[in-house]
């Protein structure tokens, strides 16, 4: 396969800096430029995957409809979440009247 170009970018001369000094010894503007886009090609791919999962997981679940409300699943978290501060609490009363 040909290889192809990146368009240039045009960017301030601080930030040009920022990258001159940001290059690893003997790496190439070049080369950093490359595995950067590269990077985020994949990075992108994956973010559209994992979207297109929740998505499919979201239609199976609605069309099957074994969901669980919304208001069911936050609820059970409050109760959670108020019964791990009460724990906390009272770990915490009885840990200051040990030190005293």
């Amino acid at each position: 396969m040909k290889s192809a170009t990146i368009p240039p970018v045009r960017v301030s001369a601080k930030f040009r800096a920022e990258l001159d000094k940001a290059l690893e010894n003997g790496e190439t503007l070049a080369a950093l430029v490359e595995k950067a886009v590269s990077s985020e090609v994949l990075r992108r791919k994956s973010q559209a995957e994992f979207v297109r999962r929740g998505l499919a997981a979201i239609a199976r679940t609605q069309q099957a409809g074994n969901g669980i409300p919304a208001d069911a699943v936050i609820a059970k978290l409050e109760a959670r979440l108020a019964a791990a501060r009460r724990t906390h609490a009272r770990n915490a009363t009885r840990q200051a009247a040990r030190q005293e």
